[in-house]
């Protein structure tokens, strides 16, 4: 065995990118209310960061800041720079006495002195939390809750009881049992017959909304047959026999298995349609999502489309008066260093930011101007655009496009869009002219709606009528953006 010890160079190229630029990436990546978030966070974290919208009551405090300023003889750096000198001591003294004012209004901390708190105090503190909760959010009720409290009205035996319960909890939230009836018995671990389980169970279908408790989704639609739903012997013939039929609208299949005419086989599904396969999802409690656009568009008679961002309730920033006065006026190194290094950052943020707002409104400048079209006669006349068009006209890198774009929202005359709408791949015509999608997408749905439902187009027709509209496209590509517009296929589209 050899063993070589020997030193080597090697020259090699590595790309790192620096953290100011880091920060500045996931700035300009943050949507409107996650920049806030961010600010109120950093506003936080950082002493030295003031929001100058927010300042009231450190008005008098700049007043005073102001009536001093630093003699030309002090050497002041590109961090140290201050327009006002601050008294320490002074401020220190202040600081104190408006912590004795505090801690005077506060009852609590004289308690161990022996004074106590005043009922009428303890009365408004008690009426203000009656108020908070009152004023409250209530959670609306869920499937379980519900289906509990009518399953309490039965009157049945301890053990059925216990068992209904841990029937109830596990059901799905569509109301659908996750497991076989005999797994359900065996997982509950106590002594009960596989037909009290089953007696249980049917007690259970019983609740509202009907259809919780079934086991597939025939069982479901089943039970919410009742003795007076209409063509309900029809309807259990299709559900129990011809549900695939029923979902391909084959209905001379079903006439001919079945024997029944055509009319009354149409009027039971448009029946069956009344149906729910889902009883449970009305329980369902799914938030909102608020969406609050990042930029506005205003029409300007003179320049065209104006954009505007929509900055009115995030925080505007710059670092405090007083802690740059501290560079100069503190000996201690180690309060120095500590200022400095909450000045850099604070400067970093605020360089992200303001880079962020002038990125972002020339990316958004520029697509306005391409699909201004758009904004005028509408959707129909939207243009190809990729991001990379938008990089070489403001001047960045596409990946800079990107996150610009990125859960960015726009509020136009037209409505509220997100900024990635206006992006989008195209064709060219027969004339050569270059088409978005978005306009074949709705000339496919103009050439559908207008069909004969009695004799609907196959996807070979549609592509020759696009292609008679001027849209030479393959059949493939006509069928892949029909079934992403939820367009059923022409057996499904037929009518008899």
């Amino acid at each position: 065995m050899h063993l070589n010890i020997s030193q080597q160079m090697k020259m090699s190229q590595q790309m790192k990118l620096a953290p100011k630029m880091i920060q500045s990436m996931e700035i300009l990546q943050l949507p409107l209310l996650a920049l806030q978030e961010r600010i109120d966070q950093e506003l936080v974290d950082n002493i030295v960061l003031e929001n100058v919208k927010g300042e009231g009551e450190t008005a008098e405090s700049d007043a005073a800041v102001e009536d001093t300023s630093p003699t030309e003889e002090s050497p002041v750096n590109e961090v140290e720079q201050a327009e006002l000198v601050v008294d320490a001591e002074s401020n220190n003294e202040a600081d104190f006495e408006r912590l004795v004012e505090i801690a005077a209004d506060w009852p609590e901390d004289n308690i161990g002195a022996g004074s106590r708190v005043s009922s009428n105090r303890m009365d408004e503190a008690t009426d203000r939390q009656h108020d908070l909760m009152a004023n409250m959010v209530t959670r609306p009720q869920s499937l379980h809750e519900y289906l509990l409290e009518q399953f309490g009205f039965f009157n049945v035996d301890e053990s059925v009881r216990q068992f209904g319960e841990y029937l109830i909890q596990n059901l799905d939230h569509n109301g659908r049992l996750q497991s076989s009836l005999p797994e359900i018995v065996q997982v509950f671990g106590r002594s009960i017959s596989l037909d009290v389980a089953q007696e249980t169970l049917g007690l259970i279908q019983r609740l509202e909304p009907s259809g919780v408790g079934a086991r597939n989704y025939r069982e479901c639609l089943m039970l919410q047959l009742k003795p007076q739903t209409p063509f309900r012997d029809v309807l259990a013939t299709l559900i129990t026999e011809h549900l695939e039929d029923v979902g391909s609208n084959r209905l001379p299949v079903i006439q001919r298995k079945t024997g029944l005419p055509i009319e009354l086989i149409k009027a039971a599904i448009a029946e069956l349609k009344n149906l729910n396969p889902y009883p449970g999802r009305g329980f369902e409690m799914r938030p909102v999502q608020r969406v609050t656009p990042d930029l506005s568009v205003q029409r300007d008679e003179i320049n065209g489309y104006i954009v505007k961002l929509e900055d009115e309730y995030v925080p505007e920033l710059r670092i405090s008066r007083h802690y740059q006065a501290m560079l100069r006026s503190d000996p201690s190194s180690k309060t120095r260093d500590y200022i400095k290094q909450k000045v850099e950052s604070a400067k970093w943020l605020i360089e992200s930011i303001e880079s962020r707002y002038s990125t972002l409104r020339k990316v958004a400048q520029a697509i306005v101007d391409h699909q201004s079209e758009f904004l005028d006669n509408g959707p129909e006349f939207i243009v190809p655009l990729k991001m990379q068009q938008i990089a070489d006209v403001v001047g960045v890198h596409v990946t800079t496009v990107s996150r610009a774009v990125d859960a960015k929202w726009i509020q136009t005359p037209r409505g509220l869009f997100p900024l990635k709408r206006f992006f989008g791949g195209g064709t060219q015509t027969a004339t050569g002219e270059e088409v978005a999608w978005d306009i074949i997408r709705i000339r496919l749905q103009e050439i559908v709606d207008k069909e004969d439902k009695h004799k609907p187009l196959s996807d070979d027709a549609l592509v020759e009528r696009l292609a008679a509209a001027g849209y030479k496209l393959a059949r493939r590509t006509v069928t892949k953006y029909r079934k992403n517009m939820n367009i059923p296929s022409s057996r499904q589209r037929r009518e008899y």
